[in-house]
Formats: C-alpha cells, sequence, structure tokens
C-alpha cells in the first residue's frame, strides 16, 4: 500500500490533466501536498501521423506523461491502460476506481467534468462520470465490492471533489507563480504538442487563463 495522497487526479488520456489543472499541480506540489495520477488509457489513438501505430503510441505517451508529472512533482502515475475511445462504464471499471481512491486515501479527487453540454470527448465523459459514481457511494460503503476488503483496502470517505473542463466554472487557483510550470509540462507530451508553433499556443493558453481569472 502507498502513503496516503492528498489530491488523486484521475483522467483520461496522458496530457489531460496538464492541459485541465497544470498550473494547480504544480501549485499543490510546490505547497507540499502529495498528488498522485491515475491515467485510464495510455492515448494510443491520439497521433495524426499515420507512420505511428497504437503499440508505438502508447509507450510513447506514457513516458510522456511520467516526465510531465515528475516537471509537476507529482508522486506518480498508474496507468490503468483501457483502449483509447473505448472507455465504457461497467461495473468492473468503477471497481477499479474505486480501488485506487482506496488505495490513495485522497482527500480530494480531481476529475473530468462529465457534464459539458457541446463537444467533448466521449472517453472524457465516461471517465468523470465513473470517477463521480465510484466516489460516492462506492467508496465510502464496506458492502459496495467487498472482496476489496479481503485486499486490505477499506471504505474511505473523499471530502472534496474537483471538475475540470467545466462550462461555468464556480472554483479557481491562482496559477500566476505556476504558468510556466505548466507550459514546461505541456511540452513534455511532444507527441501531441511537437515544436511548431509552440509559442502562437503559449500565447493562446495565456489569453484563455487571463478570461477565466476575469470571471
Amino acid at each position: 500500500m502507498p502513503d496516503p495522497v492528498d489530491i488523486l487526479v484521475i483522467f483520461a488520456h496522458p496530457d489531460d490533466a496538464e492541459f485541465g489543472i497544470g498550473g494547480t499541480v504544480a501549485r499543490w506540489c510546490r505547497e507540499g501536498k502529495r498528488v498522485a495520477y491515475v491515467a485510464c488509457t495510455s492515448g494510443e489513438k491520439g497521433t495524426g501521423d499515420r507512420s505511428l501505430s497504437p503499440e508505438v503510441l502508447a509507450p510513447m505517451r506514457e513516458n510522456e506523461q511520467k516526465e510531465a508529472a515528475r516537471v509537476l512533482g507529482v508522486t506518480g502515475v498508474e496507468f490503468l491502460r483501457y483502449p483509447d475511445q473505448g472507455v465504457e462504464d461497467t461495473p468492473s471499471f468503477r471497481k477499479v476506481i474505486v480501488r485506487y481512491i482506496r488505495k490513495y486515501r485522497p482527500h480530494t479527487v480531481a476529475t473530468l467534468d462529465p457534464y459539458r453540454r457541446y463537444i467533448w470527448h466521449r472517453d472524457h465523459r465516461i471517465v468523470g462520470q465513473v470517477t463521480l459514481d465510484a466516489v460516492y457511494p462506492y467508496a465510502r460503503d464496506h458492502l459496495a465490492y467487498p472482496d476489496l476488503l479481503d485486499e486490505g483496502l477499506e471504505p474511505h470517505k473523499v471530502r472534496e471533489v474537483l471538475l475540470w473542463g467545466v462550462e461555468e466554472a464556480n472554483y479557481y487557483v491562482d496559477i500566476t507563480g505556476y504558468f510556466e510550470e505548466k507550459l514546461k509540462a505541456l511540452r513534455c507530451h511532444e507527441s501531441q504538442m511537437g515544436n511548431h508553433g509552440f509559442e502562437k499556443f503559449r500565447q493562446w493558453l495565456l489569453e484563455e487563463n487571463k478570461k477565466m481569472a476575469e470571471g
């Protein structure tokens, strides 16, 4: 059993966390909080490069994710290796998420908002919904997946859930001093970001963050 963490971040694909809350993760880690990641897929279909097969891309993206996590100060990354674009809301998947919540015993879980009204990756919606269901009531109740008790995984009550990708945010974190760390972590995802046009992307992201800060 690993040591408990303060925050468990659960997401669909490598780079989701850095795009969504990379600056916030950097701030948490610099403040001394322990943060762990759970990546539900390896993002093996996330490319426009026809020379890359899923078998080649999956380990590449996992390595990129591990490096991005290291840059931010994340304690560790768990890869569940569900199929990219093939995540389903099933009891077995929910049980796996419950297992990791009980394993790491976080006070906060951060995940993707499953309730966006418009275009949103299907994996994002499902991972967000399954995570919310796992938090409550399944991780809390000892009669939910009672065989987990035999593994020493006792029920756990998460105190707080944070969602990113929301259309109307009601919670903000000041990442003024951590924006460059977010960018550094994003650059680790070279298969997604590349080098071409990164400065333009940086400026766009800065403007988007300013708009959010203004409310």
